[in-house]
């Protein structure tokens, strides 16, 4: 097997797994979950969460990856030769979120270009429904539409050209071009909003604390939640990412940058977009929770709205803030697109640029549907059910298989002593105890959710077609490649188990 590649520079990793956590959500779903769960007083049990579970979850991620210097499949193979199906598993959701993830980015491309003269008008929800050919159901495609496959290719071809390039010479320096344009972008929107009326009304919408929300058990699922998801742990990106890490490199200390960088990007985010929502508040004379909206709706209707009502330099902030949802989400998309090439590469011991073009390839293919009238359908529900099923389920069997049924204090000491500060025994009960019961608890209350009130009202056959049936592909898919023969030196290394 071909020596594995390595991060030329610690700034090089961190800047990459920073860039896979900040994604589209941070922008347009972290803001409104604030707003929605508390204001300032969720800042409570978001930090409280990030602390119990997002960062042992990456310290235990990149311990784990870090130390057996392979993918997903391989990592759980080596710890249990019967793991590897939940490596694959998990490579699958990730495969599957990368194809819906390449049209919502290709969305971003085309509103770029139509914020430099507001193509969007006035009303900017028939805008956007025009604009993406929207059907009347899922199941009317309604055929393919070449101004939304063309933008698709060229995204699909923007990932390929950054992976094929390698990890030092692709990811790595894709990150530190995308990483500083996305910062300096959000800065200056956040410096701009500051400035415009009703911009505190926005921020006071955003930050104002309701303490009685923190008795509130859904308010704490939520907070977990949006830490759970925005971290990109438990389906195999920090895996991979940490196993291309130098023999001596800190974990635990990159772990903290990490999950703060994140965070402190969603802070700033916020904000960026209640500071504009408020000035867009203000001008309508309306109150901001109005105007607040989260998910897609917010990034392609509201905020253009938003823009529309800005004193001056629209287009500018327009090009601005499109152009920062781009960069967000094409670095979280080269990760998730690098989890598949890796698991694949491990696995048969082929070229990188073979399985690239292939999983490019297939991913195009299937990607196709969202260019089609029911795209938004599609896109929803499986978003909805990838996230809220197959990431959240996957990462509770990952923490109780490796809690408790591995030795799980080696990983601590094998992290220890090679970074600048150690953990306690405190990061074992989070990932035994914490984390896993939180998981457990927002997948019961999801069901429930959903179950009570079918998700958006959507027909019980298009939630089963595309959410339920695509949870089940994913793990029907897994299953397959892991009875797979992989190469002899692959199998060889399930063998030799790193634990007893």
């Amino acid at each position: 097997m071909a020596k594995r590649e390595e991060w030329g520079s610690r700034v090089g990793f961190i800047l990459a797994a920073i860039g896979s956590a900040i994604g589209l959500g941070n922008i347009w779903r972290f803001p409104y979950t604030v707003a929605e769960n508390g204001g300032g007083a969720f800042l409570i049990p978001y930090f409280i969460a990030l602390i119990t579970a997002g960062i042992p979850l990456l310290i235990l991620e990149f311990g784990l990856g870090h130390k057996m210097r392979t993918s997903a499949p391989g990592v759980f193979g080596r710890l249990n030769a019967k793991w590897q199906k939940l490596g694959w598993w998990q490579t699958m959701i990730a495969f599957a979120i990368a194809v819906y993830y390449m049209a919502i980015i290709a969305w971003t491309l085309r509103y770029v270009f139509f914020s430099f003269n507001l193509s969007w008008g006035e009303d900017t929800k028939s805008f956007f429904y025009s604009f993406l050919h929207l059907s009347d159901s899922p199941f009317d495609l309604g055929g393919l539409h070449l101004d939304l496959l063309v933008p698709l290719l060229a995204i699909w071809a923007v990932n390929f050209i950054v992976l094929a390039l390698g990890v030092k010479k692709g990811i790595e320096k894709a990150n530190k071009v995308f990483m500083p344009i996305l910062f300096i972008s959000i800065v200056i929107i956040t410096i701009r909003g500051l400035t415009l009326p009703g911009a505190f009304d926005g921020l006071n919408y955003f930050f104002k604390p309701d303490f009685s929300k923190i008795l509130d058990g859904r308010v704490w699922v939520a907070a977990y939640g949006q830490i759970f998801y925005s971290l990109s742990i438990c389906f195999g990106i920090m895996l991979a990412y940490s196993s291309y890490l130098p023999k001596k490199s800190d974990i635990v200390n990159n772990a903290f940058i990490t999950a703060f960088g994140n965070c402190s990007f969603s802070l700033l985010s916020g904000i960026a977009v209640f500071s504009i929502l408020g000035n867009m508040a203000f001008n309508n004379g309306q109150a901001v929770a109005d105007v607040a909206d989260g998910g897609v709706g917010l990034a392609f209707v509201v905020f253009p709205a938003a823009i529309n009502g800005l004193p001056n330099f629209n287009h500018i902030f327009g090009v601005l803030f499109f152009v920062s949802l781009f960069f967000a989400g094409v670095s979280s998309s080269i990760s998730i697109i690098e989890t598949t090439i890796s698991a694949v590469s491990d696995k048969f011991n082929i070229k990188r640029i073979k399985s690239l073009a292939i999983i490019c390839g297939f991913g195009f293919i299937i990607s196709t549907i969202f260019a089609t009238g029911a795209g938004l359908y599609v896109l929803d529900i499986a978003d909805h059910f990838l996230n809220n099923y197959g990431v959240a389920v996957a990462g509770l069997i990952e923490t109780i298989l490796v809690g408790w049924f591995f030795n799980l204090k080696s990983i601590r000491e094998y992290v220890n002593p090679i970074s600048d500060f150690a953990v306690g025994n405190w990061w074992q009960v989070s990932i035994k105890v914490i984390t896993p019961l939180l998981l457990g608890i927002m997948t019961v209350f999801k069901i429930i959710e959903d179950i009570q009130k079918p998700y958006e009202g959507y027909s019980f056959a298009s939630l089963m077609t595309y959410g339920v049936g695509v949870i089940i592909m994913t793990v029907v898919v897994g299953l397959i490649i892991s009875s797979f023969k992989g190469s002899s030196s692959f199998e060889s290394s399930l063998k030799k188990r790193s634990e007893k």
